[in-house]
């Protein structure tokens, strides 16, 4: 491994929206600059971070750049190119933390699956769907309706659709080439883990359990509610997906509890090879954050303690699901900091868009239930003016 200087190393990164701004914000203080690469003028990363690449995620030119400018490269976005960041990477003589064959690995979902069951990992039944003859095998192998996904490119719960036949399946995906097809599971809740590989040390972060609708994440609710067991049943399984991916870095690892006869189940349902959503609860609720340990991880540092400082409850801002896109005036924001216990994360988009990621609210306290509730009365007093 390559030493990294710090106080006064420099990550660069592939993607300057929220978790890049998060990110520059917790490697500041550790004396650490952070260089984004985004194709928006402006992005939200910076500021905090110390500078910008302007350049589309694939720009050979715009990546080499990045690289010349940082002692290590990563990436918080999974359009970044995997075969460049390793070819550039090699020739400016920095390393690429999580691996490209990381990447490589998650940005493919069938891939994904595959080396997860190859590992001995828990995932959903799954098949591959190139036509309509393999999606009608799946239904016959698997069940209706399957949740079917687009192998590439899926985020945010776009390119992921719950389908009844093979008509269905069409209209939702232009055509039936590049798909994965699962069981769709009939999971008792949605549970994720925040894990963290860093120079020869792991950790993991409280298991988080997750609200969704319309496949976006809507509240995290740390700890989850949810028995000892399984709780320690997700993180057995989130260490077991560490073992199955390579380099240093954080990962969001998105699970389900499942209820059969022989007890809970934990399936895997996808993976992020970089800070996620449902870890934002970290800022305020652990010792460490989850940005914090990214750049430890990427930095080749000492890991730092993962520990809650007390129950707390994540809640997202999003844009209107109806409204138009248009620029992003939020209101309601004293209100929001009324709220005991509650923070504020702004992201620093400068439109907004149906159901857009705009910022956060975390609520810390001790009661999950009243935590909840506040974390909700505080996102619900924000909107857009």
């Amino acid at each position: 491994m390559m030493t990294v200087p710090v106080p006064g190393a420099t990550v660069g990164v592939v993607g300057g929206g929220q978790l890049g701004r998060m990110l520059a914000e917790a490697a500041s203080p550790l004396g650490v600059d952070v260089v984004a690469l985004d194709p928006t003028p402006d992005c939200p990363a910076v500021p905090p971070a110390t500078a910008q690449v302007t350049a589309a995620f694939d720009d050979a030119e715009g990546v080499r750049e990045l690289a010349e400018r940082a002692d290590v490269l990563t990436y918080e976005i999974e359009l970044a190119d995997p075969d460049l960041l390793e070819s550039v990477a090699a020739d400016a003589d920095v390393e690429v933390h999580p691996t490209p064959d990381t990447l490589r690995t998650i940005q493919d979902k069938l891939v994904q699956n595959r080396a997860l069951e190859d590992a001995g990992v828990p995932v959903p039944d799954f098949t591959a769907v190139d036509d309509a003859d393999d999606l009608e095998a799946a239904f016959d192998d698997l069940g209706s309706p399957l949740m079917v996904k687009a192998r590439t490119g899926g985020y945010d719960g776009r390119g992921n659709a719950p389908v009844e036949s093979v008509a269905e399946a069409r209209e939702a995906f232009d055509g039936l080439d590049g798909l994965v097809a699962e069981e769709l599971v009939d999971f008792e809740r949605e549970l994720s883990v925040i894990a963290v590989r860093g120079d020869g040390e792991t950790a993991t972060f409280p298991v988080a359990e997750n609200v969704h609708e319309d496949e976006i994440l809507r509240e995290s609710v740390v700890p989850a509610r949810t028995s000892e067991d399984v709780r320690e049943h997700a993180t057995a399984v989130a260490r077991d997906v560490l073992g199955a991916l390579d380099g240093r870095g954080v990962f969001g690892i998105e699970l389900f509890e499942r209820e059969t006869d022989d007890g809970t189940e934990i399936l895997v349902n996808e993976i992020a090879p970089r800070p996620h959503n449902s870890g934002h609860y970290t800022i305020e609720g652990c010792h460490t954050s989850q940005f914090e340990q990214f750049a430890r991880a990427v930095c080749g540092l000492p890991l730092g303690a993962t520990g809650l400082r007390g129950p707390a409850v994540m809640a997202n801002i999003l844009g209107d699901p109806d409204a138009e896109k248009r620029p992003a005036d939020l209101a309601g924001a004293p209100d929001a900091l009324a709220k005991p216990g509650v923070s504020l994360h702004w992201y620093g988009k400068r439109e907004v868009r149906p159901l857009r990621k705009m910022g956060h609210v975390t609520a810390v306290g001790a009661d999950r239930e009243t935590l909840l509730d506040r974390a909700r009365a505080a996102r619900d007093a924000t909107g857009f003016e």
